[in-house]
């Protein structure tokens, strides 16, 4: 079989991991193949949504659950590959799954659980977590290969300098934990935290880091000051202290009161 050679412009060669395998793209290797497939705990009811299957490398053991499988796939190249793994619970859809009415697409499966996973380049890795958030399908577990600096800010703790809005963001819908290089799992919704407003929340947090080297206070300068001030003292900061050192607990009561 003739080597394949992935589209630049798709993003698909930022997944080459040199210093940890300096060799060979990380997804032809079985230890790390592995090491995702135990990382889920799937039967064959569930349903497991792959977007960027490339040649069928992860589809190939992910077909090992016989479960649902639905791979997302814009690069009709690699058709000639993906169709070997087609049968009557596995279907490749050629088309960007960012364009991708999914809950069309799913309807017609009866299922218990859904699992997203997907190997992920840099440019669609937050906008991909945002049309799934933003969707109505109640996703069990999304497990994502990304670049490790990706992995880093998307599970950074608070105070941390990869800690930033998109983790806020995540933190609020879902646990997220790095598992191991570059492989991150991201566990069931969140249940314990209220808000008033969505919207104004998001809003706030945005807001925040707008400017990272920036005080709350200078990011904040349109907001009730003395709102802020009011919760943060809650938490032991002051105005003074940075959006990094913020937890997503102290955004959301920040967020609630303003919506008082």
């Amino acid at each position: 079989m003739s080597e394949f050679k992935h589209k630049h412009s798709l993003g698909q060669n930022l997944f080459i991991m040199v210093w940890l395998f300096p060799t060979k793209n990380f997804l032809k290797d079985k230890k790390v193949l592995t090491k995702i497939i135990d990382s889920i705990d799937v039967n064959s009811n569930d349903l497991i949504i792959e977007v960027g299957p490339g040649q069928g490398a992860l589809t190939k053991f992910l077909k090992l659950f016989h479960a649902h499988l639905r791979c997302f796939e814009v690069d009709t190249r690699v058709k000639k590959y993906l169709t070997f793994y087609e049968d009557e619970k596995t279907k490749v859809i050629y088309d960007d799954f960012l364009h991708v009415d999914i809950e069309n697409e799913i309807k017609d499966i009866c299922y218990n659980d859904l699992y997203v996973i997907a190997n992920l380049p840099y440019y669609i890795t937050t906008p991909i977590l945002s049309k799934m958030i933003n969707s109505s399908l109640d996703v069990k577990a999304m497990v994502l290969m990304v670049q490790n600096e990706v992995a880093n800010r998307l599970s950074a703790k608070v105070g941390t300098k990869d800690y930033g809005a998109i983790t806020v963001f995540l933190n609020y819908y879902y646990d997220v934990e790095k598992l191991f290089f570059a492989n991150i799992e991201f566990g069931g919704y969140q249940e314990y935290y209220y808000l008033k407003d969505e919207k104004f929340f998001f809003q706030l947090i945005k807001e925040s880091f707008r400017m990272k080297r920036k005080n709350i206070k200078n990011n904040l300068k349109n907001y009730d000051l003395d709102i802020v001030l009011k919760v943060l003292q809650k938490y032991d900061l002051d105005l003074t202290v940075r959006a990094e050192s913020i937890s997503l607990e102290c955004f959301v009561e920040m967020a609630n009161t303003f919506c008082k």
